[in-house]
């Protein structure tokens, strides 16, 4: 009964989200414990003409960490990919790469059972594409972005020569995007981020999931220099501690979530898409615009925050100003 409500999930990503052509080639990465979902997206694969291949893979040890070499060449030889894993490949030189080649991709990073069948996935993505888009170009090439938020945050970075990125779960040939989260982001120069971060909703990764008390990381010259906050602050802490690079501290992202179906639950790409809160990752930025390449790619979440880039403000305490766009 499971796989029967996850069919309709599964016909939004593979016929709405990705457009699956008669004839298309459509890679499914993914691990046995994902394989319900995999199946069910083969089966959608199917159904449009296409020919899926499911690759299941040995769960990686981190976020971040490439798929086998195997894969990463068959992702670039396939006109679709899918990712359904456990732990991210997202922001991955194999992403990178097969993208750069033409494929289209959708990563479902963490996914559960349960969100094929509701939440996020029931948004009209390409309803909500124009209002993306123009979050992305607001974003794109800013001199300065000021972030603000009811609970403390204060950061300012230069975007100048960044691409905005628009992610709304719809792809074309070259592109990528992550689902069910609808956002718009941009990668802040490297060494310009500079303030505090306090994030108050979520940090979706390592077992921390929505937040109990807020976390708190000072930033200076584009890296966070100190982790502050309770018990999960500290799991954090130590997380990166472990990860032995420096690099795992670039403030290497800021995006808006755009989704109004998408609501705070633990799970990455659902956390990060709620309409009107803003996530800053750090660590790797190259699937971004960015340059950096690091042993992990991880999103703090916050809400009530307020978005000003070059003078025009986007986001005023967790609403999205479309008439600005």
């Amino acid at each position: 009964m499971r796989n029967v409500m996850m069919a309709k999930g599964a016909d939004t990503v593979v016929n709405k989200c990705a457009g699956v052509k008669a004839g298309e080639q459509v890679l499914i990465v993914s691990e046995a414990s994902r394989m319900p979902i995999a199946e069910c997206l083969a089966e959608a694969v199917c159904a449009a003409g296409g020919e899926p291949t499911i690759a299941a893979m040995i769960p990686r040890e981190r976020d971040g960490q490439e798929p086998p070499a195997l894969l990463a060449a068959a992702m670039k030889a396939a006109d679709v990919f899918f990712c359904v894993v456990g732990k991210s490949i997202t922001h991955t030189q194999a992403v990178k790469e097969a993208v750069a080649g033409g494929a289209r991709g959708l990563v479902l990073t963490h996914f559960s059972e349960e969100m094929m069948v509701r939440g996020g996935i029931e948004a009209d993505f390409p309803a909500i594409a124009p209002v993306c888009r123009g979050v992305a170009k607001a974003l794109e090439g800013a001199r300065e972005v000021h972030l603000t938020s009811t609970y403390g945050t204060d950061l300012t970075y230069s975007a100048v020569g960044r691409r905005g990125n628009a992610l709304y779960g719809v792809v074309e040939p070259g592109q990528f995007s992550t689902i069910p989260t609808i956002e718009a982001n941009v990668s802040p120069l490297e060494g310009t981020a500079n303030g505090t971060i306090v994030a108050n909703a979520s940090v979706p990764y390592i077992g921390i999931g929505v937040l109990e008390e807020p976390v708190v990381c000072r930033v200076k010259d584009g890296r966070i220099v100190s982790i502050e906050g309770g018990r999960q602050a500290q799991m954090l802490k130590k997380d990166l501690e472990s990860k032995n690079d420096p690099n795992v501290y670039n403030v290497a992202e800021m995006g808006m979530g755009l989704n109004p179906k998408c609501r705070f639950c633990g799970f990455m790409l659902e956390d990060e898409g709620v309409r009107g809160s803003i996530h800053i990752g750090i660590g790797t930025s190259i699937t971004l615009g960015g340059v950096v390449k690091a042993a992990c790619h991880y999103d703090l979440i916050m809400t009530g925050a307020t978005v000003v880039a070059d003078g025009k403000m986007l986001l005023r305490d967790g609403v999205v100003l479309e008439e600005n766009l």
